[in-house]
C-alpha cells in the first residue's frame, strides 16, 4: 500500500510588526505623560496598558509565532504581559481589590520584576543589532527605561532615575510611533518611504 501524495501549503501573513509597534508606542505615550508630571494619576492609563501594551503586542506576537519570528514573538509576547501584570500591579495600588492588598503592597518586588525585564531586555538588544537600527535604538531605550524604573523602585536616587524612566518612556513612543508608520508605508508602497536603517551584521553568522 502506497502512502498516499501530500503537498506543503503555505499561509501567507501579514507583517505584524507594525500593529505590534504601535501598541507599544501608545501605551509608553501616555504612561511617560504622567511620570513627566504632563497628566496625573493612572486610572485612565490602566486601559491603554491592557489594550495597547498587552493586548496588541500579544496579537504581534502570536502572529509572528506563525512567521516562524522568534525574535519577534518573544519580545512582544514578554513586552505584552509586562503590561497586563503592570496593569494589575497599578489596580492593585488604587484599591481596586481592596485596603488589605494595597497596604501590603511592597515597591521592592516591581523592583525585581523591573531588574528581570533589564537583564531580558539586554539580550534582546543584541538580537536587534541583526533587526533595523531603529528597532535597536527602540530597545536601547527601554533598558533605560528598566534601569530607572529598577533603581527608582529600590529607592536609588529615585528623582534621577524617575526622569531617566520617564524621558526614555516618551522615546520609546515617539521612535515607536516612527518604526509603525514605517512598517506599514515602506510594505504599502512597495519602497523605502521611510527609512529605519540596515542591520548592524554584528553578532550573526555570516556562514
Amino acid at each position: 500500500m502506497h502512502n498516499a501524495p501530500h503537498s506543503n501549503v503555505k499561509i501567507v501573513t501579514a507583517d505584524p510588526s507594525a500593529i505590534g509597534l504601535f501598541g507599544l508606542a501608545i501605551v509608553t505615550l501616555v504612561a511617560s505623560s504622567q511620570k513627566l508630571g504632563l497628566t496625573e494619576g493612572l486610572s485612565l492609563v490602566i486601559p491603554w496598558a491592557i489594550f495597547l501594551g498587552a493586548c496588541a503586542q500579544l496579537f504581534a506576537a502570536i502572529q509572528d509565532a506563525k512567521h516562524n519570528n522568534t525574535f519577534g514573538m518573544t519580545a512582544f509576547g514578554a513586552y505584552a504581559f509586562f503590561w497586563l501584570a503592570t496593569a494589575g500591579s497599578w489596580l492593585i495600588k488604587l484599591g481596586v481589590f481592596g485596603n488589605v492588598l494595597a497596604d501590603a503592597a511592597d515597591g521592592k518586588q516591581l523592583g525585581f520584576a523591573f531588574a528581570g525585564y533589564l537583564i531580558f531586555t539586554l539580550f534582546m538588544t543584541i538580537g536587534a543589532t541583526e533587526t533595523h537600527k531603529v528597532l535597536f535604538f527602540i530597545f536601547v531605550l527601554i533598558d533605560l527605561l528598566f534601569l530607572g524604573l529598577t533603581l527608582d523602585a529600590f529607592e536609588i536616587v529615585p528623582a534621577f532615575f524617575h526622569n531617566l524612566a520617564a524621558f526614555a518612556e516618551m522615546g520609546i513612543a515617539l521612535l515607536s510611533l516612527y518604526g509603525a508608520g514605517a512598517a506599514v508605508l515602506n510594505t504599502h508602497l512597495g519602497r523605502v518611504f521611510l527609512p529605519v536603517g540596515q542591520p548592524f551584521g554584528i553578532f550573526k553568522s555570516r556562514a
